[in-house]
């Protein structure tokens, strides 16, 4: 994995259109993920129950991190892992596949929380969970 994040990084520091930097700025994601943390996003292929970053469909500018909940040809209904403290797809509907600028991968900060968020699972029962699809 060590190999994998340097390289990532690298690609970081040369502006690489697949990988992108996100720092954690509210608690929707909570205690998954807290302000402070600073996250690689990835252009990978996603599924249900992955952390992705999207564009704000109502503010196209603000990146977002959720989880996603459910996808079909409406394209993505995310969530935040503290229902209770999130603006989410309760509040703007499906979100367009173009959106979503990638797969949450790895926290590389603060040090003491850092490593790899493929395959987390949401705290809350029901949100984000796994199927078969």
């Amino acid at each position: 994995m060590a190999a994998v994040l340097a390289a990532l990084l690298v690609w970081l520091r040369r502006g690489h259109p697949l990988v992108r930097r996100v720092e954690v700025h509210g608690v929707s994601m909570a205690p998954t993920l807290l302000p402070g943390d600073r996250l690689l996003v990835c252009r990978w292929p996603v599924r249900i129950g992955d952390l992705v970053a999207v564009s704000d469909p109502r503010a196209p500018a603000r990146v977002l991190v959720k989880r996603i909940a459910d996808r079909d040809e409406r394209g993505f209904w995310l969530l935040g892992d503290a229902p209770d403290e999130s603006t989410d797809s309760r509040t703007f509907g499906w979100v367009e596949p173009g959106l979503v600028l990638g797969k949450v991968v790895y926290r590389y900060g603060p040090a003491h929380r850092s490593g790899s968020l493929v395959g987390t699972r949401a705290p809350t029962p029901g949100v984000g969970e796994y199927d078969s699809r």
